[in-house]
């Protein structure tokens, strides 16, 4: 299913935020991919913020960035509670792509080094130094116990369900997770990125 921005965005950005909270709640195993910023369950709120605001702002939607925030951090919770699994890829250049001023930027750099401990948490960061790359840069997208996909294009978001489409992405988050560093590794590449805010 093919739902533009501006449809699911009408209201403002809380209500879309809060409508996730379900599927988050009931999937055991996600997995997810991003190439532009840091993945919504492991923002920080100054992070967020800057982020829904730009958002709401390039949508030109109704701006209810705070409440859409509130919404955000809320759902997070499940990385805290139940049993629920959580794999995430990310490529370097998110941890250098300033959302936000420098304080937001630190603060949500710090934040990624504490999620990357939790026992629920595996945080892949795929280098800029990784050779010989299987799988090319991807648009940002998350997988939920096999069953669905979600895929964030600038326009839209697509869901997909059918098993053929959800097994592609499957496999490719299979690939690229292939090239992510993790552990002290994927640690000292935040930490050289919190280093270069200066």
């Amino acid at each position: 299913m093919y739902l533009e921005w501006k449809r699911l965005q009408r209201t403002g950005l809380r209500r879309l935020q809060e409508a996730r909270i379900p599927l988050y709640e009931r999937t055991e195993l996600h997995r997810g991919y991003a190439s532009h910023v840091v993945p919504g369950l492991f923002q920080t709120p100054a992070y967020a913020a800057a982020l829904l605001s730009s958002i709401s702002r390039f949508h030109r939607t109704p701006d209810d960035t705070e409440e859409a925030v509130e919404a955000r951090m809320a759902r997070a919770r499940v990385l805290y509670e139940g049993t629920h699994r959580f794999a995430l890829l990310v490529e370097e250049s998110v941890l250098r792509y300033q959302i936000g001023d420098t304080a937001a930027m630190a603060g949500q750099l710090g934040h990624l080094l504490s999620i990357m401990s939790l026992p629920a948490v595996s945080l892949g960061i795929i280098p800029f130094a990784a050779r010989e790359r299987s799988m090319w840069t991807l648009e940002t997208f998350d997988i939920f116990d096999d069953q669905r996909v979600h895929v964030e294009l600038l326009t839209a978001q697509v869901t997909l369900t059918a098993p053929g489409e959800v097994g592609m992405y499957v496999r490719a988050w299979a690939d690229l997770r292939h090239l992510a560093v993790y552990g002290a590794d994927a640690r000292s590449l935040v930490s050289k990125a919190l280093e270069a805010l200066g």
